[in-house]
């Protein structure tokens, strides 16, 4: 694997796929710099180096083209900031003669960010004309975009046909795979997978790669009440799947052979309906009375999980454990989170997967408390369950 650390970017223009999809609220200001920040040591190794930097990325969804919501122009004295009072050029399209004349100006030690990628629909469609119109701009590649490494976009999967010698990874990239190849293959057991989340159709195909390496697989969240119900218990208005359930049978025939342990919730915090201000009680997972929903693991549960995260060597957190943004039913969460950290704190290796997982993990602020924060959710799982991914195969190719 090929890193900014392999290359001095002396006199070269490096062109940086970054992940700055980072949350705006209406008055264009950042509510969540982590992306950015996780993008800052890559930037300033090259222009160390003396090296420049042109920095493309996408942000958001824009449906039909330029729209301001979703420019990039709302990020440029934030990264200037962010890079110690560096100037921040900014180019009002990524292709063509705005992006061009902008790049020819760009002397060692500068940086340009372009305007956001997907204002052009051929980004997302992965169109090689694109690719090279962005691939003209820089003289070396580098993907530091570990969020949308499974796309296979202009500028993740394409763009590095134009660089057969001149590219590589940067920072975050190679720290996502390092870890998420750490916990695949070279995990110390006992290996524990916490999965939460509110569908088991969109966990099938990790829950099945992961019953194959972990040693405990433990199950939170709305999902486990397709498990609940595959088993024959009474769930009440709780979610569930009912397509699903021949899938959860499957899971827990496969792991009962193969000798993993599977946790479900023994307990819920209970409601009567699915709002923060609902009649709460604490249930058996298997006999929720009608009319009434779980929302979050309970206590004979959380006490249940701590004990097994805590006798575990790596450790692989995602998805929360329960409908954690609303406060009575985020203790499960909470509970789960601080065992991780407990036993990151006696020599565990942890990493947390992306998504809510790291919305939950920083609304406690215990992100410097585990082993690896993931910044790309999708991109996590889509490694986990197909062993590569197109952006990770395109610069290693």
């Amino acid at each position: 694997m090929k890193t900014v650390n392999d290359f001095s970017f002396a006199d070269k223009k490096a062109l940086i796929r970054v992940d700055f999809n980072v949350p705006l609220n209406d008055t264009f200001q950042i509510t969540d710099d982590t992306r950015m920040r996780a993008a800052i040591p890559t930037i300033k190794k090259i222009l160390k180096d003396g090296g420049s930097c042109i920095l493309m990325s996408h942000l958001g969804r824009p449906k039909e083209g330029p729209t301001e919501k979703y420019s990039l122009k709302h990020l440029v004295a934030h990264l200037s900031h962010l890079l110690g009072g560096v100037e921040v050029a900014f180019a009002s399209d990524c292709i063509g003669a705005p992006a061009e004349e902008a790049a020819a100006k760009l002397h060692p030690g500068q940086v340009l960010l372009l305007e956001n990628l997907r204002f052009h629909k051929q980004e997302e469609k992965g169109d090689e004309t694109f690719a090279a119109a962005l691939a003209k701009l820089g003289d070396f590649y580098v993907n530091d975009a570990f969020g949308t490494a499974h796309r296979a976009h202009a500028s993740t999967a394409v763009i590095a046909k134009f660089f057969p010698g001149n590219k590589c990874f940067g920072f975050v990239m190679s720290g996502e795979l390092a870890s998420v190849d750490k916990v695949l293959h070279g995990a110390e057991k006992p290996f524990t997978a916490i999965m939460g989340g509110a569908k088991v159709s969109d966990k099938i195909v990790i829950l099945e790669q992961l019953i194959n390496k972990a040693d405990n697989i433990i199950i939170g969240g709305g999902m486990a009440f397709t498990f609940v119900k595959a088993l024959g218990g009474n769930i009440g208005k709780s979610l569930f799947e009912e397509d699903r359930i021949p899938n959860a049978l499957n899971i827990l025939e496969t792991a009962k052979k193969l000798g993993v342990n599977i946790y479900i919730p023994v307990d819920a915090v209970c409601a009567d309906n699915f709002s923060n201000d609902a009649n709460r009680q604490t249930c058996k997972t298997n006999a929720i009375p009608d009319g009434w929903m779980g929302l979050d693991i309970g206590p004979e549960t959380e006490a249940l999980y701590a004990k097994v995260i805590s006798e575990s060597k790596t450790i692989l957190w995602n998805g929360p454990m329960g409908v954690f943004e609303m406060e009575n039913f985020a203790h499960g969460t909470q509970a789960a989170a601080l065992a991780i950290v407990n036993a990151t704190s006696k020599g565990a290796y942890s990493l947390i997967g992306g998504g809510d997982s790291v919305a939950a993990i920083n609304k406690y602020h215990l992100g410097e408390k585990v082993s690896y924060v993931s910044t790309g959710g999708g991109a996590l799982l889509e490694y986990i369950e197909a062993g590569t991914l197109p952006g990770v195969e395109a610069v290693n190719s």
